[in-house]
C-alpha cells in the first residue's frame, strides 16, 4: 500500500514501466481564460551531473528529455526516484541507508511545458516551495536566479508575457541542494531519520495565471464579532489592484460573500488607476452596510459549535479588455475566491504568565499534538483527511506545525473538521541559527533577513483568513532577536493578520511580541504516569508547547511491515540496541529508558508479542495520564493548566516515537488512552491525590450523574465499592470530585484494578475507565532532570497483571454498507465477557481485518481497547470506507492483554434506508 501511496502522490503510475528509454515530456494545457490559475502538471527531473547541456538549451520547448525521471506536481527528488523504483522503499528496514546521498548534492532539473493559444492574455508564474533554491528559465531565458528564489516560504510571482508563445512552451527549475542548517527552508531534527536528498525539489504547486490588462491580488477578509453576544460581525474586505499597462484606465472591483444561506453580500466599486498604479481597495461597513452583518454564522472549533464558513468571490473587470459585445460593458481582467469563517480568537496571558486561549469569547484547554507531513513531502489529500478526522476522533483541538507548513489544502481540511492549528517556524536549523548559541543552525547573512521576512509575508498572506489558524509562532524553542522580529512583525502588519503573534513555544520572550506565555520543559522520553499530576517540570501547569513520555511501539501487525525479523528480535531482547526507527539523535538512539521501565513495572518481556502488548498497556496508560492530568487541572484557581501538545500526533514515516497514531494508521494503546482521555463527559482517576473527578467538555453543564468506583485484586475479587450519586459538573471543561480513594484497603493486592464508571441521571453508562494500579508507587528524581526527562528511581509493581487468570470473551458482529459514494461500511461488535467466575478481561481490543488478516486502515471505532468484568458486555461500532477490504467480507480480530486472539465473521446486512 505504501509504495502505491508514494506513486501516486509522486505522480507516477503505479504499476507503469519506467519511461526513461523514451522522450518523457510533461504537458499542461493552461486555458486563455482571464483569472485563470493552473498548477504544472508535473516535471521531467534529472540531476544536472548527468545533463551537459546549456540552460537555454534543457529549458527550449521540445528539448528530449529521454533518460529523465517523471515526478508530480510536487515532487522532491527522492520522491520522484522511489515512485518511478530507482531507490527501495524507504520506510522499511534500513533501506534508507542504500540511497546514496552523494547524488543530491549537486542540483536537480524540474522540467516542465505547458501550452497556450492566446498570447493576448498576460502570463504569470506564481509559486512557492522551492527547496531550497533556484534558478529559473522560460523558453531558453533565465527569468529568475537562486539568490532571490531562495527559501522553501518565499512566494514568486514572475510576469512571463514577453516569453510565453502561442503553442509550446517550456519552463526550467535549477534546484539547489538543500541543506536546513545553511537554508531558511526545512529540515527533519531528531523526529526521524532525515531522506539523504534534505527534501530538495518544488513541493507546492506551480501556478500558471493568465489575466487582463489589470491584476487583482491579495483578497482578504478582516472579522470584527461582537462578543460575548456573538450577536454581529463587521466584515472588511481589503484587495489590490495593479495596472499592468502603460495607460489610465478605471477598472471595476465586484464580487459577492456568501454562507450558504441567506442571500449573497454584494459587493462594487469603480476604480481609476494611473499607469501601472498599484491601490488597495477596501469595502467596509461604512460604505457597504450589509458588511454590519446580524446573527452571523459563526465558525467554532469541533465539539463547540459547527464549523461555518463563508466564501469570498470577487472580479475585476475592464472596459474594452474583451472582445465583441462584453468589451465597451467590460471584461474580466482577473479574479480571485477562496473561504473565510468568521471568529474570534484572543490568546492573553494569565495571572501566571501562561497563555489563554479562548475561541469566541469562551475559554478552552488546548488538548493539542505535533503534526508531521510525510517524510518525502508527498501529498495525499486523501491520507490528510484520514489523520484529521483521527484528530477529531481523539477529542484533540489543535495541531501544531513547528515548520513544514502544510499545502493550502491541509488547512481548507482544519477549517472543516474545526481542528485548530499552530503554525510557526522551526528550530534547530538555520530558522533560529542566529539565536541558538552553540546549537545547529547558521549565523544569518543580511539576504537572510530578507529571505526570513518574505517567507512571513507570503505565509501570512496564505494563512490569515483560515479560522482554524490561531496564532503564528515567530520562534520555536528560542525567540528572534530584536532585528529578526521586527521583520515578522512588520510582514505580519502588512498583512492584517488577526490573530496573537507568539514569540516563542519556549519560555522565551521578545521586545515587541513579549513573553511567550508559554514553556518547553519536556520530557520527550519515558516518564510514569503520576509525573503529569506534578505543577512542575512538565506536568500540568500553564501551556506546555510540546511533550511526551517518548516512545509509541506500534501495534505488531504495524512492526512487521516497517522492520526486518532481526530487527524485531533486537526490539524486545535488547534495550541497548541502536533503534533506527526511532531518531538520529544520541539521545535517542535506543529504547533502554523505555524499555528498563517495561521490564520493571511489567517484567521482562518474554517474547515480541509480549513485549508489544505491554507496550500497548504502558502506552495506554501513560497518554492517558497526560491528557487527564492536564484536563483535571485546567480550572485549578492556582497554576492552572491552559494547554498541552502531544509530541507528536503522527510521525512522517515508520517510527517508535512520538505518535499517537502510526504511519499505517493503525491504532494501539496511545491512540485510544487519548480517546479515552479526551471523551466529552469523562471519569478520571488522580495518580497524585487519589481523587476521582469528572470533567465535562461539553458546553452545557449536567447533573444528576452517578458515580461508582471499585477496586479489585487482579484475580476479580471486589475489595472496594462506593457509589456516589447527585454529581453535577459545568461545562466548557469543568471538574467536579466525586471521591478520593482511601490511602490503603484491606486485602488490595500490590497490582490491582479500579474500575469507574459514570452513568447518567436516567442510569445510562456515559463512561467507564478502568487502571490498572500499584500499592507501589513510581519514584521520581527531580533533582537530576534534564531537558528530555526525569529519572525514575523506584517502579511502581504491575508485574501482578502476569497472573491474571484466561478471560472468557464472546463477540458477535455484523456489517452494514452505506449506499452514499463512496461506500462506507459500519460494523457493529457486541463484546461480551462470558466468565463464570471474577476474573475480568483487561484492554480487549478488536481488528477489523480484512479475508488476509490484514487490518483495514484507516477506521474509526466508537470505543475499543475495553476491560470488562464477567457479565458485562459492550457493543461497540468501526467505521471504514468498503473499498479498504479489497474485495473480501470484513472479519473482526478480537485480542486482549488475558484473552486469547480469535477472529469472526462480520457478515454484512442490507442497510436500512433513512
Amino acid at each position: 500500500m505504501l509504495s502505491l501511496l508514494g506513486a501516486v502522490v509522486a505522480g507516477a503510475p503505479a504499476a507503469a514501466p519506467s519511461p526513461r528509454a523514451a522522450h518523457l515530456r510533461t504537458v499542461t494545457a493552461v486555458p486563455g481564460e482571464a483569472g485563470s490559475a493552473t498548477p504544472l502538471s508535473g516535471y521531467a527531473i534529472r540531476s544536472t551531473s548527468e545533463v551537459t547541456d546549456a540552460a537555454a538549451v534543457v529549458s527550449a520547448p521540445g528539448y528530449r528529455t529521454t533518460g529523465w525521471y517523471p515526478a508530480g506536481p510536487r515532487s522532491t527528488v527522492l520522491a520522484a526516484l522511489v515512485a518511478d523504483g530507482k531507490h527501495p522503499d524507504p520506510f522499511y528496514s534500513t533501506d534508507q541507508k542504500r540511497i546514496p546521498a552523494a547524488d543530491f548534492t549537486v542540483p536537480w532539473w524540474f522540467r516542465a511545458e505547458f501550452t497556450v493559444d492566446d498570447t493576448a492574455p498576460r502570463t504569470y508564474l506564481d509559486f512557492s516551495g522551492v527547496v531550497s533554491a533556484a534558478d529559473v528559465f522560460v523558453n531558453g531565458k533565465q527569468i529568475a536566479g537562486a539568490a532571490s528564489v531562495a527559501g522553501a516560504y518565499t512566494r514568486h510571482e514572475l510576469d512571463v508575457t514577453s516569453l510565453v508563445r502561442a503553442g509550446a512552451n517550456a519552463v526550467a527549475f535549477r534546484i539547489s541542494p538543500n541543506n536546513p542548517r545553511k537554508n531558511l527552508t526545512m529540515g527533519w531534527l531528531d523526529w526521524l531519520q532525515p531522506p539523504p536528498d534534505e527534501n530538495m525539489g518544488i513541493v507546492r504547486d506551480v501556478i500558471v495565471r493568465r489575466g487582463g490588462p489589470v491584476a487583482l491580488r491579495d483578497a482578504h477578509v478582516l472579522t470584527g464579532l461582537a462578543l460575548p453576544s456573538l450577536a454581529s460581525a463587521d466584515l472588511t474586505v481589503k484587495a489590490q489592484v495593479r495596472n499592468e499597462t502603460g495607460g489610465a484606465v478605471t477598472a471595476t472591483v465586484s464580487g459577492t460573500i456568501g454562507s450558504g444561506g441567506g442571500a449573497p453580500i454584494a459587493l462594487r466599486r469603480d476604480v481609476p488607476l494611473n499607469a501601472h498604479e498599484t491601490k488597495t481597495v477596501v469595502f467596509s461597513p461604512a460604505d457597504t452596510p450589509q458588511l454590519h452583518l446580524g446573527s452571523p454564522r459563526v465558525w467554532w472549533p469541533a465539539g463547540m459549535g459547527p464549523q461555518d464558513l463563508y466564501e469570498l468571490d470577487l472580479a475585476v473587470t475592464v472596459p474594452g479588455a474583451g472582445t465583441g459585445a462584453g468589451a465597451a460593458a467590460g471584461a474580466v481582467s482577473d479574479r480571485t475566491r477562496h473561504g473565510f469563517g468568521i471568529r474570534s480568537v484572543q490568546a492573553p496571558l494569565n495571572e501566571d504568565g501562561a497563555r489563554q486561549y479562548s475561541v469566541n469569547g469562551r475559554p478552552l484547554l488546548i488538548r493539542g499534538a505535533g503534526w508531521s507531513p510525510d517524510e518525502l513531502l508527498r501529498w495525499d489529500p486523501v491520507y490528510a483527511e484520514d489523520r484529521l478526522a483521527y484528530a477529531r476522533d481523539l477529542g484533540l483541538n489543535t495541531l501544531r506545525l513547528e515548520g513544514h507548513l502544510e499545502q493550502d489544502e491541509f488547512f481548507d481540511l482544519a477549517d472543516r473538521y474545526g481542528i485548530l492549528t499552530l503554525p510557526g517556524w522551526q528550530c534547530c536549523t538555520k530558522w533560529e541559527g542566529e539565536v541558538n548559541g552553540s546549537e545547529a543552525g547558521e549565523a544569518w547573512t543580511a539576504a537572510d533577513h530578507l529571505v526570513a521576512k518574505a517567507s512571513m509575508a507570503a505565509e501570512a498572506a496564505r494563512l490569515r483568513d483560515h479560522p482554524s489558524v490561531i496564532s503564528f509562532l515567530i520562534g520555536s524553542d528560542f525567540a528572534p532577536d530584536a532585528e529578526i522580529e521586527k521583520g515578522y512583525v512588520d510582514a505580519l502588519k502588512a498583512a492584517d493578520w488577526p490573530t496573537p503573534v507568539i514569540p516563542a513555544a519556549a519560555a522565551k520572550s521578545a521586545p515587541l511580541t513579549g513573553a511567550s506565555g508559554m514553556r518547553m520543559p519536556g520530557p520527550y522520553d519515558w516518564v510514569p504516569p503520576g509525573y503529569w499530576y506534578d505543577k512542575r517540570e512538565g506536568g500540568a501547569t500553564g501551556f506546555n508547547s510540546e511533550t511526551s513520555a517518548g516512545p509509541d511501539v506500534p501495534t505488531l501487525d504495524t512492526l512487521r511491515r516497517m522492520m526486518s525479523p532481526a530487527e524485531l528480535t533486537a526490539l524486545w531482547k535488547d534495550p541497548a540496541a541502536p533503534q533506527y526507527h526511532r531518531s538520529p539523535s544520541r539521545t535517542y538512539a535506543t529504547l533502554k529508558l523505555y524499555d528498563d521501565a517495561l521490564s520493571a513495572r511489567y517484567g521482562a518481556p518474554a517474547g515480541l508479542a509480549d513485549y508489544v502488548a505491554k507496550a500497548q498497556l504502558a502506552q495506554y496508560e501513560n497518554v492517558r495520564a497526560q491528557f487527564e492530568a492536564y484536563a483535571r487541572n485546567a480550572t485549578d484557581a492556582s497554576k492552572p493548566s491552559t494547554g498541552v501538545v502531544y509530541w507528536m500526533f503522527n510521525s512522517g514515516w515508520t517510527s517508535l516515537h512520538w505518535q499517537l497514531v502510526d504511519r499505517y494508521l493503525d491504532q494501539g494503546g496511545a491512540y485510544f488512552g487519548a480517546k479515552k482521555a479526551n471523551e466529552p463527559l469523562h471519569i478520571q482517576y488522580s495518580y497524585d491525590d487519589r481523587t476521582v473527578a469528572v470533567v465535562n467538555r461539553r458546553t452545557a453543564a449536567v447533573s444528576g450523574l452517578t458515580a461508582r468506583v471499585s477496586l479489585f485484586n487482579t484475580d476479580g475479587t471486589q475489595k472496594y465499592d462506593r457509589p456516589v450519586t447527585g454529581l453535577g459538573v459545568g461545562g466548557d471543561g469543568a471538574k467536579a470530585v466525586a471521591l478520593t480513594l482511601p490511602a490503603t484497603v484491606d486485602g488490595l493486592s500490590t497490582t490491582h484494578l479500579a474500575r469507574l464508571i459514570l452513568t447518567d441521571a436516567a442510569g445510562r453508562e456515559v463512561s467507564r475507565n478502568v487502571y490498572w494500579l500499584s500499592t507501589r508507587r513510581d519514584v521520581l528524581d527531580y533533582d537530576e532532570s534534564d531537558w528530555w526527562h526525569t529519572p525514575t528511581t523506584a517502579y511502581a509493581d504491575l508485574t501482578g497483571l502476569r497472573s491474571m487468570a484466561q478471560a472468557s470473551v464472546s463477540a458477535t458482529a455484523t456489517t452494514t454498507v452505506a449506499p452514499a459514494s463512496p461506500a462506507t461500511s459500519t460494523t457493529t461488535v457486541t463484546v461480551r465477557n462470558t466468565g463464570t467466575g471474577n476474573t475480568p478481561a483487561l484492554l480487549t481490543d478488536l481488528h477489523v481485518v480484512d479475508g488476509k488478516d490484514t487490518p483495514v486502515l484507516p477506521v474509526q471505532w466508537s470505543d475499543n481497547q475495553i476491560s470488562l468484568w464477567p457479565g458485562e458486555s459492550a457493543t461497540l461500532t468501526a467505521t471504514y470506507r468498503t473499498t479498504d477490504l479489497h474485495g473480501s467480507a470484513p472479519h473482526i480480530r478480537l485480542s486482549g492483554w488475558n484473552t486469547p486472539t480469535t477472529t469472526l465473521p462480520a457478515p454484512a446486512t442490507p442497510a436500512r434506508r433513512q
